[in-house]
């Protein structure tokens, strides 16, 4: 059947994937690489802002920025106008890490799409576009 078909398929990609990403990013790791680019993208957030976007609870989001932030990847701030609002912005470490993140992932990518055609390649993001969109 091609779902069962499809499902091993993708699993495998997935795992692949996942290992080769994580063994490229080290120190770094997939969810810090998602909160750097998040924030690049806002200039700061609140904590609580990332929680819709990691799915996650809000003590994990809390665990994650102490370990982003002993690693000096990430700024805690205090609200200049209200003190109990807390605000996270990029360090030029993070920066310079999301840089390095965003190539190891994006080589690691384009490694898997170089063994199709770029006609192919074309048609597989359409089709997992449509995919992805039901």
């Amino acid at each position: 059947m091609i779902a069962e078909d499809f499902t091993k398929v993708w699993t495998k990609l997935s795992r692949d994937w996942k290992m080769n990403l994580e063994q490229g990013l080290a120190p770094l790791t997939e969810g810090q690489l998602n909160v750097l680019e998040l924030l690049l993208e806002s200039d700061r957030m609140k904590p609580s802002d990332l929680i819709p976007y990691l799915s996650t609870t809000p003590a994990a989001v809390t665990t994650l920025l102490d370990r982003m932030e002993r690693n000096g990847l990430i700024v805690r701030s205090r609200d200049d106008q209200d003190r109990r609002i807390v605000w996270i912005t990029v360090s030029e470490q993070g920066k310079s890490e999301a840089e390095r993140g965003r190539s190891v992932r994006s080589n690691l990518i384009a490694e898997s799409l170089d063994r199709i055609s770029a006609h192919n390649q074309q048609l597989l993001v359409l089709l997992l576009g449509k995919v992805a969109n039901h």
